[in-house]
């Protein structure tokens, strides 16, 4: 879990102009604090092992290695939340597969969601742009709505209900204020969730839930 005073975060992408207006942004919040910048995807797990960034924000396409070929060896040490113009469905579902906490599709988000995106990714939350998702979903054979078939993964309705809302991005208060529920009976569900999925964080539990990979 990151720092509850302040939150690292390393900027991952090419154009020099994009990651200068990304730190900008970041940098008008007194909790987040950009702590390094690369350019490729070799560069980012250098300067991940030397700055210890608690989230990575991280474009796709880049020279050498691009992003989705380092996502799950950034993600064995920080959160790593994808921040691209790409919106492809493959794309999105390699990313999450690989280990991605989330993925933001450039013009499609404010300052205030980037930073709260930032601030979630480092507690283990989620986020993902509404395209994202879409892209995501519409590439699989399943329908959106397939978490609240009765006996999917063998959650029951109410597990299925916070699945959909974890899915979507939602933090446990807003899980729980959404679905009339304290935050402790939440985070009950979500740890059943994980048992029954066999996973162990909410971008594994995302990847099993829409169909990226099998439980």
């Amino acid at each position: 879990m990151a720092p509850t005073s302040e939150v690292r975060v390393l900027i991952v992408d090419d154009n020099a102009i994009v990651r200068m207006g990304i730190r900008s942004l970041l940098e008008s919040e007194d909790d987040l604090v950009v702590v390094g910048e690369a350019a490729d995807g070799e560069e980012a797990l250098r300067a991940a092992a030397q700055y210890r960034p608690d989230v990575v924000l991280l474009d796709v396409r880049m020279p050498k290695r691009d992003g989705v070929s380092v996502v799950r060896e950034l993600a064995a040490a920080a959160a790593v939340l994808m921040l691209t113009f790409t919106d492809e469905a493959e794309i999105v579902r390699q990313a999450v597969t690989e280990g991605a906490a989330g993925y933001l599709v450039h013009g499609t988000f404010d300052a205030a969601t980037l930073a709260q995106s930032v601030r979630s990714a480092a507690i283990g939350s989620g986020s993902f742009t509404a395209g994202a998702l879409a892209a995501l979903r519409n590439d699989l054979a399943s329908p959106p709505a397939a978490g609240l078939r009765s006996g999917n993964h063998g959650l029951s309705r109410r597990q299925a209900e916070v699945m959909d809302a974890i899915a979507a991005g939602r933090s446990n208060g807003q899980i729980a204020r959404d679905l009339f529920l304290s935050e402790k009976t939440v985070k009950n569900h979500i740890n059943a969730i994980f048992m029954r999925l066999e996973v162990t964080t909410r971008a594994e539990a995302i990847a099993v839930w829409l169909g990226t990979k099998v439980a």
